[in-house]
């Protein structure tokens, strides 16, 4: 399936809540495909349903997408706001013909939906006023129905699916203008798509009904039909519709747990799409590799290890600088406080071996309490069972032998296995008392990581402080 044209996408969420995970997938599988061919990716609100949409959802949506890194190119679109263009079309199909007003109330619909019912027939609304005499119309309330056709199929050519066939007689006339003169979503849907220029729509494929109705107005229309991709929808790890019992399934709480949206995106990519067997990867492989022919037709499922996995892999590749904004950022995000300076320029020595091992920011920062906590320190019960009077002895002594020590690594341990050496004790029974003073705790990084990022001064503070 080739299309000549300039790739143009689009993520169109209702504004009725957070930006769940799937919605996220969605806008990213969107943005891979047109940043991959110098094509646009742009954003429209759903916002026709006045009562439930919000404009705190809307910059939930938003800010959901900023904390992704996703950009979108020019303003979001309003779809409430094009309701004029919407029923200037609908207005236009009418007149061509492609479209009827319809005067059937809704208790007559119900009225024909139980006869049909009673007698086992089809209980689609075959509409009495389809073809009559715009002479015998009342001055009554009427919607604007499309005049879809009767017989044969519509067939919805799909990149991910492939062919999909509907039988036209199991589609109805929906309706494209409301008698209250309000255009319908899925009318709005296909006016709004073909006047932003869409050449691709990749969606769920809970979608794949609506395509082939929608169809049948861009061929009333004359329009041309764009590129029709349904992507599998995502489950939980136990093979179900991902719900709140499965864990977090909105973005936020991603983003709150502590993943770098790098991370985010490596793992989103490969949730439904593959290129090989390649997991783990950034921005430039995946727009260079997305394609719609590497999504399956089999619903993706989360596994939180394997998210744990790329989360890893992408702090550890991360620079100094990179991670100190992802640390500054995850802060803000669950609200806690922003780092001192102080503490900053203690972390940031200490950030080569503590991204080694981090799965999650949360993690990285729990090792790293020892560059964020300060004097006089409390110890926890564990490691203070390390320090007893023989202990506090050598600290003294180590104290005092570190003052003149270059700070470098080599020169460090051989300082620390000498004063161990003289005393019969190897550098495990010296590190947990070390352990313990300087970061308070029993589990800690590499005694001499963290000599290096705290530096001489506060190094000996801390020793001093419990040593004797």
């Amino acid at each position: 399936m080739t299309d000549s044209r300039p790739v143009v996408t689009r993520f169109a969420p209702s504004p009725t809540g957070y930006l769940h995970i799937g919605g996220a997938r969605t806008a990213l599988f969107n943005w891979l495909y047109a940043r991959g061919r110098g094509g646009k990716f742009l954003l429209r609100i759903e916002d026709t349903d006045r009562a439930r949409s919000t404009p705190e959802a809307t910059e939930a949506i938003l800010k959901g997408l900023e904390w992704l890194g996703l950009d979108w190119d020019g303003e979001p679109v309003s779809q409430f706001e094009g309701r004029e263009r919407h029923a200037e079309v609908a207005r236009e199909m009418l007149a061509n013909g492609t479209a009827y007003k319809c005067f059937s109330t809704p208790e007559e619909i119900e009225a024909f939906r139980e006869a049909a019912r009673a007698e086992g027939k089809s209980t689609l609304f075959l509409s009495p006023w389809r073809d009559s005499d715009p002479a015998t119309h009342p001055d009554a309330p009427f919607v604007i129905r499309l005049r879809a056709p009767r017989e044969g199929q519509t067939v919805v050519r799909d990149a991910v699916q492939g062919d999909v066939t509907f039988g036209n007689d199991q589609l109805d006339d929906m309706i494209l203008l409301r008698s209250d003169g309000t255009p319908t979503y899925m009318h709005a849907v296909v006016v709004d798509d073909h006047d932003m220029g869409v050449t691709h729509i990749i969606r769920g494929d809970d979608h794949l009904t609506n395509a082939a109705r929608q169809i049948q107005i861009y061929q009333a229309m004359g329009w041309e039909i764009p590129t029709f991709a349904h992507i599998p929808l995502i489950h939980g790890p136990d093979g179900k519709k991902l719900s709140k019992r499965h864990g977090a399934v909105g973005l936020h709480e991603y983003a709150a747990s502590g993943y770098p949206a790098a991370a985010m995106r490596n793992y989103l990519a490969r949730l439904g799409w593959s290129h090989g067997d390649d997991e783990l990867f950034g921005d430039a492989q995946a727009k260079e590799w997305f394609d719609l022919s590497g999504i399956g037709k089999a619903p993706a499922r989360l596994d939180f290890k394997k998210l744990e996995h790329v989360s890893g892999y992408h702090i550890a590749g991360m620079d100094d600088g990179q991670l100190m904004q992802e640390i500054t950022a995850y802060l803000k995000e669950t609200g806690a406080p922003a780092l001192t300076e102080l503490q900053a320029s203690r972390l940031v020595p200490a950030l080569s071996s503590l991204k080694a091992k981090a799965k999650t920011l949360p993690a990285l920062l729990d090792q790293g309490h020892f560059a964020l906590t300060q004097r006089p320190m409390e110890i926890e019960e564990k490691a203070a069972t390390s320090l007893d009077t023989v202990s506090r002895g050598i600290l003294f002594e180590l104290t005092a032998a570190l003052q003149n020590a270059s700070w470098s690594r080599d020169d460090l341990e051989a300082t620390v296995k000498q004063i161990g050496e003289s005393h019969g004790l190897g550098l495990g029974k010296i590190a947990a008392p070390l352990r313990a003073v300087l970061a308070g705790r029993s589990s800690t990084p590499s005694v001499f990581d963290m000599m290096l990022a705290l530096g001489r001064e506060e190094t000996l503070a801390r020793m001093q402080d419990h040593a004797g």
